[in-house]
């Protein structure tokens, strides 16, 4: 009575015997017995209720229903062995999806040379990016909507780990025409009477957040003249002479030429980049792009 469902490894051995159309060869390369090999056909011919080969003392050749089984199952059989590599390089974090979430002061250099070295040694991963803000990020991480993010710090929870990228110094940044600018470096007191034009609350929150705390611990109280949400807007105010801005450094090489910005000089005016993922996931590709975004940082 003819079986249906045939087995792998007896497919794979006639695939063998139909490409060499030789018993001897065939049994070499499959590392078997000649004997062995003939009875794996034979099983496989009686499975299906009808004959693959025709064999002779002299040759064997395929019958016609060998022939269409062989052109259909090769292909069959590479598809096989492809999903089998597929699967095994999402086991091993060499392939798969990997949301990664960005804020601004990331995305001038930690984000790009972090993504661009992990594709660079995991071509077949899926890396989607997607700008949120750093408060955004949380809640996307505690949705699963992401599997990783490039925010603001410090971030301590019991659901999540996280690494220190950078620690980084802040920037007053000012018109080309500014007095301040006279001085190579700044202290908090200079812009006590400064007015300033930050990131608005729903767009810069964390940001603002960490700012007022850094100033009331001087005894001054930040009260921005004009508020905007983009980044360029922010530079475009601060060169018509609207007031300064108060960026890392990270961003200061990318201002352009109407403006110009001094290092504040104060250990606590600084800012940290944090990669941040929650402790439950384990993605073998995260914890690549953890190893590859952490790889030799200092944390300064």
């Amino acid at each position: 009575m003819m079986e249906s469902n045939a087995s792998i490894d007896l497919v794979q051995s006639f695939l063998v015997v139909a490409e060499q159309l030789n018993f001897r060869r065939s049994a070499e390369r499959m590392n078997l017995d000649q004997s062995a090999l003939t009875r794996r056909i034979q099983k496989l011919e009686h499975q299906l209720g009808f004959r693959l080969l025709d064999r002779s003392t002299r040759e064997v050749v395929l019958t016609p229903a060998g022939r269409s089984f062989y052109q259909d199952n090769a292909h069959l059989m590479k598809r096989y062995r492809d999903t089998i590599e597929a699967a095994r390089r999402i086991a091993d974090g060499r392939a798969g999806i990997l949301r990664v979430a960005y804020m601004a002061f990331s995305a001038t250099e930690l984000m790009p040379r972090s993504v661009a070295r992990f594709r660079a040694s995991h071509p077949y991963i899926d890396v989607q990016l997607q700008y949120i803000r750093t408060q955004g990020q949380k809640l996307a991480l505690a949705n699963d909507e992401i599997d990783v993010g490039f925010m603001i710090g410090p971030f301590d929870h019991p659901d999540y780990d996280h690494a220190l990228l950078l620690s980084e110094p802040l920037y007053v940044v000012m018109p080309l025409d500014h007095p301040l600018l006279a001085a190579s470096s700044l202290q908090p007191e200079d812009l006590r009477d400064q007015p300033l034009v930050l990131g608005d609350e729903r767009e810069w929150a964390e940001y603002r957040w960490r700012l007022n705390n850094m100033f009331a611990a001087e005894g001054i109280a930040l009260r921005p003249a004009l508020v905007a949400s983009n980044t360029l807007a922010l530079v475009g105010l601060v060169a018509a002479g609207v007031g300064v801005t108060i960026y890392p450094e990270s961003l200061i090489g990318y201002l352009g030429g109407n403006v110009a910005a001094r290092p504040i000089l104060h250990p606590v005016f600084r800012s940290q980049t944090i990669l941040v993922w929650r402790r439950g996931n384990r993605s073998p590709a995260l914890k690549q792009f953890i190893k590859s975004a952490t790889k030799g940082m200092t944390g300064t």
